[in-house]
């Protein structure tokens, strides 16, 4: 309490009043007391309440710099993404009240107001007057508050490029910019800000787009704070996972403007994903063709007018993927100029890891070990081409390891990844029917192991492979011998009806291409029906004994709840393997 009233001054706020209560009721004055709810502020850090105390403060008049702020983001000068967030802007702008800028703390910009301890004549200036403006004494001293820390920040569009000289070269360059990346929470706080600070320092937008992104939140979708105790050290996260996991985690299936669930699932598959990435562009730069090699093949098949190789050269897999790489490019491109970030990354992500990596990897092995220098070549300069301009695309979103790589190219030409030149689509780079083809190609080898998957067919066990297709005869041909491999295939046969099919053959259907599989081929029957008949007594005893469980009153009235619905679960399981052993068995019969 001050002094006021002398007799309490001094005293906490929460002692003098019952003494005040009492002092009313004293002289008479109190009407009543009654129990009455409201808001009461607490210090968030020790939870004591908060007294209020009018003082001193300075303030901004806002009117006159709200309205040239408020017509920048009607007109579209200033764009919000998503735009939803327009909405935020405008109901603080449109109630604007006048901005109190003084604040009374240890650090920050000091109120430029000096006071005459004379008169009391508060002078403002840039800098410390020699003397009064009003009296002319020296004695003066400057105000010990310090400007609220979001004023200091709106400044920062221009005051960090050298303002208040207009002719700097930065701020020339750099002002207005582009793009502010920032969270929905800071909306008013900062945006609106830095946008009616700019138009009357520099008479001019400070950005184009603000970019919204949602807030960081813990596993229980609570907002991570010091009161909470659930903040996240990112220097611990890069120490375990690395800055590439970390960036891939907060970005993969994010949404501008929707809030993040910190989890360390996404942490283990960014740390997997850079291990593939790896391991990748290892076994790329360890078995590519010599480097003499790939220019003396450049320079027979390469066209410099369209940026591309002579597509003759290319084989039927090597434009499937390059034709996949091109839909990537120009998809990804357009997922970052309309700030879908999470949604480009996904894609990359897909593409690398199960289009390039566990497909053509796979599929151009044969070619890559192969003895042919002809062949050699031509699939080194397509697992180089793709790999070069994934990692492109990759770049902004794990910078490091993409970087590392980078560098370790065969054709590396001494310029950083983030300075290289971002990928085009190539006119001469259109594949769309040999893509259709790979995808249908890609579709049958799945079958085919799935097929031999629940056959229970050893790896080592080959299979003829009987293809029947009238519109793929040439491209089968051309593709056989990594469906050989890829699809478990001893020998291939391709013809245009069913002619000599044996009527027990496993059949499986693409949009124009049938596969047959004679089964006698896969299974030895005898030992197959043995197998699946004790597979079947096994289950058919599972069955019966949850049946008898589950039909005992004792252990259905006593039993957990969590107990009696794990043995549902596991009968139902049960049933279902039971019919599918079944099926099998009259199938083989």
């Amino acid at each position: 309490m001050l002094d006021l009233v002398p007799e309490y001054k001094g005293m906490k706020a929460i002692d003098a009043r019952c003494l005040i209560v009492e002092k009313l009721k004293e002289l008479g004055n109190l009407v009543k007391i009654e129990d009455y709810t409201h808001n009461v502020g607490k210090c968030y850090r020790c939870h004591t309440t908060i007294e209020p105390r009018i003082s001193e403060q300075w303030f901004v008049k806002m009117e006159e710099l709200a309205k040239p702020a408020l017509d920048a983001v009607y007109n579209g000068d200033v764009k919000f993404v998503p735009k939803r967030y327009e909405k935020t802007y405008f109901n603080w702008m449109e109630n604007i009240q006048d901005w109190c800028i003084s604040r009374q703390l240890w650090w920050g910009h000091r109120i430029p107001a000096y006071y005459c301890e004379e008169c009391n004549y508060i002078n403002v200036a840039k800098k410390m007057p020699q003397k009064c403006e009003k009296c002319g004494s020296t004695k003066l001293h400057q105000d010990e508050d310090t400007l609220d820390t979001w004023f200091s920040s709106a400044l920062w569009p221009f005051s960090t490029l050298g303002f208040p000289n207009k002719e700097s070269e930065d701020l020339k360059t750099f002002y207005p910019t582009n793009v502010l990346v920032t969270g929905y929470d800071i909306i008013f706080f900062w945006v609106a800000r830095m946008v009616f600070s700019g138009l009357y320092a520099m008479k001019e937008k400070p950005f184009s787009d603000v970019l919204i992104h949602g807030i960081v939140r813990d596993s229980l979708g609570r907002k991570m704070s010091k009161s909470l105790g659930n903040g996240i050290d990112p220097i611990e996260v890069i120490e375990k996972y690395g800055a590439d996991s970390l960036r891939f985690s907060v970005l993969s299936g994010t949404t501008m403007g929707n809030d993040i669930k910190y989890m360390t699932e996404k942490l283990e598959q960014a740390s997997n994903f850079a291990n593939k990435i790896w391991n990748a562009a290892k076994f790329v730069i360890n078995n590519s063709a010599s480097e003499e090699d790939i220019k003396t093949f450049y320079k027979e098949n390469y066209d410099e007018k369209t940026s591309t190789i002579n597509s003759n050269v290319l084989r039927i897999e090597d434009k499937w993927i390059i034709n996949k790489l091109e839909k990537l490019i120009f998809e990804v491109t357009n997922n970052i100029e309309n700030y879908d970030l999470g949604v480009a990354l996904d894609k990359i992500y897909n593409f690398i890891w199960n289009e390039f990596c566990d497909w053509y990897i796979e599929i151009a092995k044969q070619r890559i070990y192969s003895e042919n220098t002809e062949e050699k070549v031509r699939v080194s300069y397509c697992l180089d081409y793709v790999l070069r301009n994934s990692l492109k695309l990759l770049h902004p979103f794990m910078l490091f390891v993409t970087s590392k790589i980078y560098q370790n190219l065969v054709n590396y030409d001494g310029k950083e990844l983030m300075v290289s030149k971002w990928p085009e689509l190539k006119k001469n780079y259109k594949f769309e029917n040999e893509e259709e083809f790979i995808e249908k190609i890609k579709q049958i080898i799945v079958e085919i192991r799935n097929v031999r998957a629940n056959m229970n067919v050893h790896p080592s066990k080959k299979a003829e492979l009987i293809f029947v297709t009238k519109r793929y005869e040439n491209q089968m041909w051309e593709a056989k011998d990594f469906i050989l491999k890829l699809g478990f295939g001893e020998k291939i046969c391709i013809q245009k009806d069913k002619a000599g099919i044996k009527q027990d053959s496993i059949s499986i259907i693409q949009d124009d291409i049938e596969l047959y599989m004679p089964f006698e081929g896969l299974v030895d029957i005898e030992e197959e029906s043995k197998r699946l008949q004790k597979e079947k007594e096994k289950l058919e005893s599972e069955v019966a004994r949850c049946e008898k469980m589950l039909s005992n009153p004792g252990f259905v009235n006593k039993a957990p709840k969590e107990k009696v619905q794990e043995e549902e679960e596991k009968l139902n399981n049960y049933k279902n393997l039971l019919k599918n052993v079944s099926e099998r068995i009259e199938k083989i019969k």
